[in-house]
């Protein structure tokens, strides 16, 4: 058998939380042909050491920074960075010449939740909604890019969703349905940061492979449960 080429993977943040789980699971797991090539944080200039992709987890800022990296270099692009410019996320958007991802929760899981929570609003229509969300105490945006999305789905305003910042939480989101005879309550809880990691290197393997244009998690569940079906 032919011996896959290895993905090099320039690791935008590698400093951050993020950067770090993925740089562990990259070490931890050769048989994914994945490399960190080089990595890099924001204000850094350019690399000297070719890459296949461009993997960000840092600031809207360091995601900018890097996603003109990609553009110059040719190489896909993959942000998982949240609280990003609206004028950014356009670019992102409208992308056509390079592969590019972007996901303000990267993990499977968490996406099919948040297709649960929505069919759950469809079907309970008349009741009541909130939703609610914990990260750590270090998350700089709040409430959080996965709240964000959660709310929009659920036909929610932002400035209604409520959050805390807690100790070290991964990160809890917590979606209730109310009437005045019953409560339905979803919750999603992250135990483990590795949980978004996991995924970020199997949405690298797969975006490497993709055609110039902007890829979200719909793509990403689409293609997965083809394979599922194998």
């Amino acid at each position: 058998m032919k011996k896959q080429t290895q993905i090099r993977v320039l690791l935008n943040g590698a400093q951050g939380k993020m950067g770090r789980a993925i740089a562990r699971l990259i070490a931890e797991n050769p048989q994914k042909n994945l490399l960190v090539c080089a990595t890099r944080e924001a204000g850094q200039t350019d690399v000297t050491e070719p890459f296949d992709v461009v993997v960000d987890f840092s600031t809207p800022q360091g995601a900018q920074e890097a996603f003109l990296l990609a553009k110059k270099h040719k190489k896909p692009f993959l942000t998982g960075t949240t609280n990003l410019p609206e004028t950014f996320l356009f670019s992102l958007q409208s992308e056509e010449k390079i592969p590019v991802f972007f996901a303000p929760n990267v993990s499977l899981s968490v996406y099919f939740f948040t297709e649960l929570v929505k069919q759950a609003c469809n079907m309970y229509k008349g009741y009541q909604k909130a939703l609610h969300e914990i990260h750590h105490v270090h998350k700089k945006d709040a409430p959080s890019g996965t709240a964000k999305r959660l709310a929009a789905e659920m036909n929610l305003p932002a400035e209604q969703v409520t959050y805390e910042r807690i100790g070290e939480t991964v990160g809890t989101h917590q979606a209730t349905l109310t009437s005045a005879l019953d409560e339905i309550t979803l919750t999603h809880k992250a135990t483990n940061r590795d949980l978004f990691a996991a995924s970020v290197l199997d949405i690298t393997a797969w975006l490497v492979k993709r055609e110039g244009g902007f890829y979200t998690m719909s793509d990403f569940a689409k293609f997965k449960l083809k394979e599922l079906k194998k």
